[in-house]
């Protein structure tokens, strides 16, 4: 009798676990398909004709008054002026820049980020949007991710109702010279913002093909320069032969010393000399760069340029100062994704694109000051391609003939909209349980 009633409560035990699993199952596969419902909706509004239209006129007319790093007056009016008329609260912040807020005004809080400014690069393709500055350029993509950003502002604004928290747009200046990211850090854009995502055009890929990794993904960059002094022909001291010294033994560090399994960059792009035939300069200048994927890469290699230019100099009874412009232009960490949030994206990548749309990218000796943000608090970036032939898109950044297939404009719009939405949902729910 005793074990009848045992085996009876065990019965009913499991009854009660399968019906509550059953329950929580049939809630999330709801949950789930509320939000597949609401990523549909999203790319429909991005791909109506009004939208298309409206993401290509912003974008011609930034990219027809490109501004160079932090002169993007213009451009922030305009993001502005859009802003306002979606009925989109705004601010400044950090110079030129633009933080906007969509949603609940209460947690979480989620941004997504696009950078503004232009190169100082005479355009080359001949259309009829073509930059009306003489020098300057959106030889970046930067007009194509301010005009997918807006467009992500208008879609969540429709949405407002149905996000549950808060999403911060930022509009970011001066990410050419790396130092846009720390202004609007400093000037309070992460503030309770406890996630991020941003993404950059990519002629590597098919338009509609979104590509990203999750943990190291960019490489940090620093710069150097070197002033090498004492020239004395009489007394066997040749700047010329301790600057030629000093490149070649530089070469060294990467093919000698560094770890063949943690792939670093270290160039020599700048070397200034004399001018006489029959005179050694008194001070010779070089300069360059140097990258790597982790912070420690980094340290060392700052380390070992200055000790071989320095000992180089020596040895040829010369002297060097060393500036590495971390005051002006601070070392630009590493991108590295988080992994949660890469699959979030990831994730909502697949529900714009398509699975077949996606793939997984190489790590890129390429640098972004979007790694600022990234170093404090968690985020992903993503790239997202732009290659047509029809088009011409098929140039690298910063080239004069650089071109942009604006086929990619809702797709980038969507994309924003909907990560920062499922962003919203998971974090809410996780919060409930």
């Amino acid at each position: 009798m005793e074990q009848w009633c045992s085996m009876n409560l065990l019965v009913v035990v499991l009854v009660v676990l399968l019906s509550l699993s059953l329950s929580a199952l049939a809630s999330g596969e709801a949950e789930r398909g509320s939000a597949c419902v609401v990523v549909e909706e999203i790319v429909w509004m991005a791909n109506l004709p009004e939208t298309t239209d409206w993401l290509r006129k912003v974008r011609r007319e930034i990219h027809e008054y490109p501004e160079l790093a932090n002169e993007e007056f213009r451009t922030g009016e305009l993001i502005g002026r859009e802003l306002d008329e979606l009925g989109v609260e705004h601010r400044l912040v950090g110079g030129t820049g633009v933080v906007a807020t969509v949603g609940t005004g209460l947690p979480p809080f989620v941004g997504l980020r696009a950078d503004m400014d232009a190169l100082p690069i005479q355009e080359l393709v001949e259309w009829e949007h073509k930059s009306r500055i003489d020098g300057r350029m959106h030889a970046c993509g930067h007009d194509a991710h301010v005009s997918m950003l807006l467009g992500a502002a208008k879609i969540l604004q429709t949405l407002e109702n149905e996000l549950q928290g808060t999403v911060v747009l930022i509009f970011q200046p001066a990410e050419e010279q790396g130092v846009g990211a720390i202004q609007m850090i400093e000037g309070g854009a992460l503030e309770e913002v406890e996630a991020i995502f941003a993404m950059h055009t990519a002629y590597l890929y098919p338009t509609g093909v979104v590509a990203s990794r999750p943990g190291e993904f960019l490489a940090g960059c620093g710069s150097f320069r070197a002033h090498i002094s004492g020239a004395n022909p009489q007394h066997s001291t040749d700047t010329i032969l301790a600057a030629s010294a000093s490149i070649i033994s530089l070469q060294s560090i990467i093919s000698r010393e560094a770890d063949p399994l943690d792939s670093q960059v270290l160039s020599v792009s700048e070397f200034h000399g004399g001018s006489l035939l029959d005179s050694v300069p008194d001070t010779v200048v070089i300069g360059g760069t140097f990258r790597a994927f982790t912070k420690r890469s980094l340290d060392v290699l700052k380390q070992r340029i200055e000790e071989v230019i320095e000992g180089q100099a020596t040895v040829h009874r010369c002297t060097a100062k060393l500036e590495f412009f971390e005051r002006d232009h601070p070392p630009i960490p590493p991108t590295v994704n988080d992994e949660r949030i890469y699959e979030t994206a990831l994730q909502t990548s697949r529900e714009i694109v398509g699975e077949d749309h996606t793939r997984i990218a190489p790590r890129l000796m390429g640098s972004e000051d979007f790694a600022f943000y990234l170093d404090k608090v968690p985020g992903s970036f993503l790239l997202i391609g732009t290659m047509n032939e029809t088009a011409e898109s098929f140039y690298p950044p910063h080239s004069p003939y650089f071109a942009i297939d604006e086929a990619v404009l809702p797709i980038g719009a969507a994309i924003h909209a909907a990560f920062a939405y499922n962003y919203l949902h998971n974090a809410a729910n996780n919060r409930e349980r």
